[in-house]
Parts: structure tokens; sequence; C-alpha cells
């Protein structure tokens, strides 16, 4: 059986509501700091004039971020029609629509049309490598840039609310369900061709990430705050690392199973396997997670 050994140390997920600037890496090194740990991720980047749900991964909570990196991912999306950006957001360049601006009926009506698989062309200004080199500075060089379409799922799509108040630039809120991978700058650039116009994201909140949800966030004030107080404040935030595995079975192992776990070894439980399981959580005798396992 091979398997992700969990060591000791200050381990766990941070579920940090990110607030708009920051990147997320500036919010990876941030908590690095606070908690005086290295072994510091995020489950999925947020661009910096995003907010919401960041989950950030210490210690031994590494090992399981890639266990989350295909989580879905849910979005308050604000579309803004009427034009187009460079960037596909409100931080590009925009050049205003040829086409009449659409309707809250024209947006009900096109939605269903973005709603399941989907091709999806990623924004000129991406981190996505040609070349080995990156969209965005390609981009910004002022060098054309092809970016092959891709497969996405958008699992529910609807419209929050609509204002009309300047009806030659609509701002529709829309509310995202996607697979990893999905870029909303795409989506919204996407709907406003598909109506005739054009169109931008003028504002992203991501408000799930997987099992993570807003109400589960913490914003990064408070965690500064609550790590300026007391230093040990960091750790009594974390949630559990194998919160959002429970689709993995346990097994329960031996004191002498989780040694060898320990050792970096191969084992083959004696509890045995939960047939068609993908991946299993091993058990200590204490009931604490020692690896995340497949069978080998």
């Amino acid at each position: 059986m091979a398997h992700r050994s969990l060591g000791p140390g200050i381990d766990g997920i941070l579920v940090v509501d990110k607030p708009i600037g920051p990147t997320s890496h500036d919010i990876v090194g941030l908590i690095r700091r606070m908690a005086a740990t290295k072994r510091v991720g995020h489950g999925g980047t947020l661009d910096p004039f995003a907010s919401g749900v960041l989950p950030v991964f210490l210690g031994r909570g590494t090992r399981v971020v890639e266990f989350h990196l295909a989580d879905r991912k849910r979005y308050r999306a604000t579309v803004c029609f009427g034009a187009s950006s460079t960037t596909d957001d409100l931080e590009g360049e925009l050049t205003p629509a040829s086409g009449p601006a659409p309707s809250r009926d024209d947006i009900e009506t096109a939605l269903p049309g973005l709603t399941g698989p989907i091709s999806q062309r990623p924004p000129d200004y991406s981190a996505i490598k040609v070349g080995g080199r990156r969209a965005y500075a390609m981009a910004r060089a002022g060098e054309t840039v092809t970016l092959a379409e891709r497969q996405v799922t958008i699992h529910d799509l609807s419209l929050v609310s609509w204002d009309d108040t300047d009806p030659e630039r609509p701002i529709a809120m829309l509310d995202v369900e996607c697979s990893a991978g999905t870029y909303i700058r795409a989506l919204a650039r996407d709907l406003g061709d598909r109506l005739g116009n054009a169109a931008y994201l003028g504002a992203l909140r991501r408000t799930a990430a997987g099992p993570f949800a807003e109400t589960d966030a913490i914003p990064l004030d408070a965690i500064r705050k609550a790590a300026a107080e007391d230093p040990e404040a960091i750790a009594r935030l974390l949630r559990p690392i194998d919160t959002g595995l429970e689709r993995f079975p346990d097994i329960a192992l031996t004191v002498d199973e989780v040694e060898a776990v320990a050792r970096g070894q191969f084992i083959r439980p004696a509890a045995g396997f939960e047939a068609g399981a993908e991946r299993y959580r091993l058990r200590a005798p204490d009931g604490a997670l020692a690896a995340v396992a497949i069978e080998a």
C-alpha cells in the first residue's frame, strides 16, 4: 500500500477569507510567518482582485493539498456588459461594445447554454505557460497569445441580481458552481459574446472551495490580530487535516503498522481493504490520521 505519511508539528487547515488586494502567494507567506513554519500551501489560486474562501494548509496538512485540487468551487461573480476588457476583468483596457445591450430575459435565456461540460478558452492574461513562458508575460509584451480551449464543467449557473440603471452598461450578479480550472473571467467574456454584446468580470468572490464554505472562512485581519495577541492562536484556528476527505474509507492500523508507515514502508493492513475505494484514510489506534493511501 502506497501512502503519504503524516508526521508531528503544527498541522491542519486554516480557512482564510482573502481580502481584495494580496495574491494567494502573499497570503501563504503571511501565514508562514505568523505560524513560524515553512510548510504552508494553498488549495486554489484567487486573483488579487478577488476575495473569499482560500484554504491554507499547514504542516502535515500540506500532504493532503493534492486531494483538494480537483474540488468544486463556488463563486459570486459580477459581470459587466457593454464593454470588453483586454484581461477579461476590470483591470484591463476597456473597449465599448458595438452590439445592443442585453436584457434580463436575454441573460436568463443564455445561461443554460453555458451550463454543463463546456469548452473554454483561458484568458490571454493567465499564468498558463506557452513554450515555457507565462501567457500574461507574452500579452504584456504585446505578443500574440494563442491558448487552446479546455474542457471545464459549470455545475450550476444562476442569475442572482440584475442592475440596468445604466441601460447601455447593465450588470448581472451570477452564482457559479464549477469544476477546478474554470476561469470565471472567461465565462463572463463568453456570456457577453453569446449575447452579441461584450462583457468582463467586474468583481469576484469565492463562496466555497470543496468542503470549505464562506461561513468557515476567517477574515485575514482577524487572523493577524489573534496571532499578534497570542502566538498559539493559529493552531487553535486550524481545522483537522482530514476535513473534506470523508469520501475515503477508514482503515484502522495497529501500532506496528503506524510505525511502518512513519518509516515510509509499504504495508498491507491486517484490517483489509474496502472494495472499489479510490483511496483510504489510515487511522492510528487513537483515531489520528496516520496517512492517506492507495492500494498498490
